[in-house]
């Protein structure tokens, strides 16, 4: 098991006496661990503090990716940027790197990080509870109003939409539609109504 060390800036913290707790990692220092390349050979993410590492995804995945890419380019076009696999900050917390994100303007209107998206596209393979289950919360709570799951195991696409307040859960969202879609049909992003996508046509 390997340990993350956090990055020294100026004085260390001082430690609190008590039991020992997990640490709670900004958005800058995953950056800083980033690119100082403690991950490499990994695909990291940042979920409400916690550095989840998991494995270089296989080929299905990246075959997924692709598609998708290519679907929502040829939807999303002037005005638009379809950004692959790259940091979208979330917050102070929160860094998931989606698969795909969907923003409005071009790469040279940004002189820094997107921080939030017109639609986020996760490819499941191995990852569906996470995608369906924690990242869907941290996506509802920062206000993305579009997200679509493409999961690859059970050949179908899920949409998630209309964050609202999670009474069970204080100071978080929850989507309150959710939608299970066969690759039979075809699918519009909230932006782009009347410009449909054929769920098989993002399955390999």
């Amino acid at each position: 098991m390997s340990t993350l060390t956090a990055p020294l800036h100026g004085t260390p913290p001082r430690l609190a006496p008590g039991p020992p707790r997990a640490k709670r990692w900004t958005v800058d220092e995953f950056h800083w661990l980033w690119e100082n390349n403690r991950f490499e050979g990994t695909k990291p993410m940042l979920l409400d503090g916690e550095i989840v590492v998991t494995a270089i995804p296989g080929p299905p995945h990246d075959q997924g990716i692709g598609l998708a890419d290519y679907s929502l380019k040829s939807v999303f076009q002037s005005g638009y940027w379809v950004r692959v696999q790259q940091s979208l900050p979330l917050g102070l917390w929160s860094d998931p790197v989606p698969d795909i994100a969907v923003v409005r303007g071009s790469p040279r209107d940004y002189s820094s990080l997107p921080k939030s998206a017109l639609l986020i596209v996760e490819i499941s393979d191995t990852s569906l509870d996470s995608d369906i289950g924690r990242k869907a919360v941290l996506y509802a709570t920062a206000q993305i109003q579009d997200y679509w799951v493409v999961d690859l195991n059970g050949r179908q696409l899920i949409v998630f939409c209309n964050p609202v307040a999670d009474p069970e859960s204080p100071g978080r969202l929850k989507y309150s539609q959710v939608i299970y879609h066969d690759e039979a049909e075809s699918v519009s992003s909230l932006v782009m109504p009347d410009r449909p996508i054929s769920v098989a046509d993002l399955l390999p």
